[in-house]
C-alpha cells in the first residue's frame, strides 16, 4: 500500500490498496482476510466502529448463545477450542473472533465509515471514501469486497402513536441485555423470530410479564431432537431427499415435538420452514424453552399492533394491554444502497442484498464481491469467503505476474 497522487485526489488523502479493500471488520470480512493472508496477497479492512465484530460484541443480549451446533458456526481454517459447548456463547464466540483476527493478523482501520464507493471504469479501479477523524479518507484499489452483510443497520417499523403517544420505554432489540431492568414490568415483544422469542423467556426468567407480537406465520422448531440437532438433521437428509421431502420430515417432527402451535396463536407457514428460508430468507424458530412459557401462559401471544395510547397498545382484534415498556425484535438489514454507488445490478436497491441466490450471489463484475449476504448464517459467508479469497487469489498473482514482466 502506498500514496497516491493527481490533481483528481489532492481534496483528501488518499491510499493506494495493492489488493482488495474489504468492507466491514464483522466474520464475513475476517474470514475472506485470513483466506487472503494465507494466500500472501495484501489487503485492508475498513471498519466503522472501533473493534471488530460489534455487533456481536456491542449489539446483543446476554444470554445469547449459537442456535447452530459449533461445527455450522466457525469460520475456515480454524475451528472451535475443544473445550467450547455445541452452543458457544456469545462471549466465547467474541473470544473465538478475536484469536481469529490475531491467528491470520489481521488489523482492520478502525473508525473508518465507509461514505461512497464507486467503480472508476476510466481507470479500471475503485474508489473507496470513508470517514476517519472528522476529516474524509480515499483507498483505490483494483478489488472490492463488499463484507457489511445483511445486519448492519436496525429496522425501527413506523408504529401509530408509539414516538408521540405512548410515553413509556422503547428499545431496539440491539440495546436490549438482560431482563433484569424489567422486573416487574409489562412489556411489549414486538416481533417473534428467535430473537423475540428469546427475548420474551429471558423477560419471564427475570420476573417480567411479556406479550410477544405475531403479526405473520412462523414456523417452530425443536433446536434439537432425541439429543441432536435438528439443523443437523436437515442437512443429513438433504443429502439424499429433495428440500420439500426434508420439509414434510421437519414439520411432522415439530408437530410430535411441540404439538399443535397454531392454538397458541403460532400459525405455521403453508411452505416448509427450508423452502420459505431459501425463498424468503425467513428463518424458523429454534425453541430453547419459550414455546413452555407461551403453555404456561407466562409469555403472551397477541395478532398485530393497530396504534398506541399512552401506556397502552390497540391490537388489530380490538384487544387493548396495559404496557409499561416497548422491545423492538425486528431485525436488521443491510445498509449498501446508503454507500455502494452504481451496482444495482448487483445488489438489489430495496433491500441491499445480491440478486443472484446463493450459492451464485459471492462475484459481481469489476472486481466487485460480496460476503455474508447468503441468508445462511455463519455457514454461508464460510462457504463465501473461501470462494472469494481463492478468485481474487488467482487474479491478483496473474496481474503480479503480468506486471512484473512489463517491469
Amino acid at each position: 500500500m502506498g500514496q497516491c497522487a493527481g490533481d483528481e485526489f489532492l481534496s483528501r488523502p488518499c491510499t493506494w490498496v495493492n489488493g482488495p479493500i474489504i468492507v466491514g471488520a464483522g466474520p464475513s470480512g475476517l474470514a475472506v482476510a485470513a483466506g487472503l493472508r494465507r494466500q500472501g496477497v495484501p489487503f485492508v479492512v475498513l471498519e466503522r466502529a472501533d473493534c471488530i465484530a460489534s455487533l456481536w460484541r456491542r449489539c446483543t443480549y446476554d444470554r445469547l448463545k449459537l442456535h447452530l451446533p459449533k461445527r455450522f458456526c466457525q469460520l475456515p481454517y480454524l475451528p472451535f477450542p475443544g473445550e467450547f459447548p455445541e452452543y458457544p456463547s456469545k462471549s466465547q464466540f467474541v473470544d473465538y473472533l478475536d484469536a481469529y483476527a490475531a491467528r491470520f493478523a489481521v488489523r482492520p482501520r478502525f473508525g473508518h465509515s465507509v461514505r461512497s464507493a464507486r467503480y472508476d471504469a476510466a481507470t479500471g479501479l475503485w474508489r473507496v471514501v470513508a470517514a476517519f477523524g472528522g476529516a474524509e479518507v480515499e483507498y483505490i484499489g483494483r478489488w472490492l469486497v463488499v463484507a457489511t452483510g445483511e445486519n448492519a443497520e436496525k429496522v425501527v417499523p413506523e408504529l401509530e402513536g408509539l414516538g408521540e403517544q405512548f410515553g413509556g420505554d422503547v428499545s431496539h432489540v440491539c440495546d436490549y441485555k438482560s431482563g433484569e431492568r424489567y422486573r416487574g414490568k409489562r412489556v411489549l415483544v414486538v416481533g417473534c423470530g428467535n430473537s423475540g422469542m428469546e427475548i420474551s423467556l429471558d423477560l419471564c426468567d427475570h420476573g417480567a410479564s411479556p406479550a410477544m407480537v405475531v403479526r405473520n406465520s412462523v414456523h417452530v422448531l425443536p433446536r434439537e431432537v432425541m439429543g441432536k440437532s435438528t439443523f443437523e438433521l436437515a442437512v443429513l437428509l438433504l443429502k439424499w431427499l429433495p428440500e420439500r421431502l426434508v420439509d414434510k420430515i421437519l414439520m411432522a417432527v415439530a408437530w410430535a415435538a411441540l404439538g399443535n402451535v397454531a392454538k397458541l396463536g403460532l400459525k405455521r407457514p403453508s411452505v416448509g420452514p427450508l423452502e420459505l428460508k431459501n425463498t424468503h430468507g425467513r428463518t424458523p424458530v429454534l425453541d430453547i424453552g419459550a414455546l413452555a412459557k407461551i403453555k404456561s401462559g407466562e409469555i403472551k401471544v397477541v395478532p398485530g399492533i393497530k396504534r398506541f395510547f399512552p401506556g397502552k397498545v390497540e391490537l388489530v382484534d380490538g384487544q387493548i394491554l396495559d404496557v409499561d415498556s416497548v422491545v423492538l425484535a425486528t431485525g436488521y438489514r443491510s445498509n449498501v444502497p446508503q454507500w455502494l454507488q452504481g451496482c444495482d445490478d448487483f445488489f438489489r436497491k430495496e433491500d441491499g442484498l445480491p440478486r443472484t441466490p446463493f450459492p451464485n450471489g459471492w462475484k459481481g463484475s469489476c472486481g466487485l464481491y460480496a460476503v455474508g449476504f447468503t441468508n445462511r448464517g455463519l455457514s454461508g459467508a464460510a462457504a463465501d469467503s473461501v470462494r472469494i479469497a481463492a478468485d481474487i487469489g488467482e487474479a491478483w498473482r496473474a496481474e503480479t505476474k503480468l506486471s512484473k514482466r512489463r517491469s
